[in-house]
């Protein structure tokens, strides 16, 4: 039986999300006996981990699922929604509303398609301040709204995520009752690993253009990047073909160089995690938004 939908590389991010939630069960169960300087050490490698998973092991997954089996796919998520600590249903939707506006900007009523959108809550047209997004990003999805619209048409995948979120916060009463310390303690670190993820989002589409669908994301061809994340710097390329496999998109980009040249498609040389360091950022002018 074919158990990888794709190819058989995908064993490689199924690996790493697997490694992910065993660091993070002995993040709690070795809390107790390691000194509070190593935990804090540990907490931001999880952070960054968090961000490191949302952006590229659950990203890929949500375009190109992993496994030929249904049952797989769905057993998939229900582990990364306990490893990253939110539904990968609820974020398989927020994140199709985010292709369907490529971080459009906001229309006569102010509203965006893109539920992401750095222009969501920017004032004159422009992004929204780097740091605002970075911090508030967390706080702003409405859970009930996003289910009510995943139940519409897929009420199967709207119960699925009610089982993933119960399984996280299970996940967090076992935490508790083990170590009730430990679980405190690493919760701002929780928090800024979802921060981290939007600072990823914010630069994948600063300098992007909303109006022109290959420029609709900001790529960066760091190759140690792309190696560690999946292929997660190709994003202009991501965005111009969503359903394209992380393995191809470093070929594409090769193909479609010129075009993207000639359009613009805006490149930076770090990681986006970085991008407030990137010096074809701060060419542009934009570092940071104070909109």
């Amino acid at each position: 039986m074919k158990i990888f939908a794709h190819t058989k590389w995908d064993i490689m991010p199924v690996l790493a999300a697997t490694a992910h939630l065993a660091f993070n069960i002995y993040l709690i169960a070795g809390f107790s006996s390691r000194p509070l300087w190593l935990s804090a050490v540990l907490g931001a490698v999880d952070a960054v981990s968090i961000s490191w998973n949302i952006n590229s092991i659950s990203h890929n997954f949500i375009h190109t699922p992993y496994f030929k089996p249904k049952w797989m796919n769905y057993a998939f998520s229900l582990l990364e929604s306990v490893t990253i600590g939110f539904s990968q249903v609820y974020y398989h939707w927020v994140h199709m509303r985010h292709h369907s506006g490529n971080s459009d900007r906001p229309n006569e009523n102010g509203e965006t398609v893109d539920l992401l959108s750095i222009y969501k809550h920017g004032k004159n047209g422009e992004p929204e301040n780097v740091f605002s997004y970075t911090f508030l990003s967390f706080f702003r999805d409405d859970l009930g709204d996003i289910h009510q619209a995943i139940a519409k048409k897929r009420p199967f995948d709207a119960r699925w995520g009610r089982i993933e979120l119960v399984s996280f916060f299970a996940f967090v009463f076992l935490a508790l009752v083990y170590d009730w310390r430990a679980t405190f303690f690493f919760l701002p670190f929780y928090y800024l690993g979802n921060c981290l993820s939007s600072l990823n989002g914010y630069y994948e589409h600063l300098n992007g253009d909303p109006d022109v669908p290959i420029a609709w994301g900001v790529s960066s061809h760091n190759g140690f990047y792309n190696w560690l994340w999946f292929g997660n710097g190709y994003h202009a390329e991501h965005h111009y073909r969503p359903k394209m496999h992380w393995t191809k998109l470093s070929t594409f980009h090769e193909q479609i160089k010129q075009e993207q040249e000639a359009a613009g498609t805006h490149v930076i040389s770090t990681c986006h995690a970085l991008g407030f360091m990137a010096k074809e950022n701060r060419q542009q002018g934009e570092f940071p938004h104070a909109g």
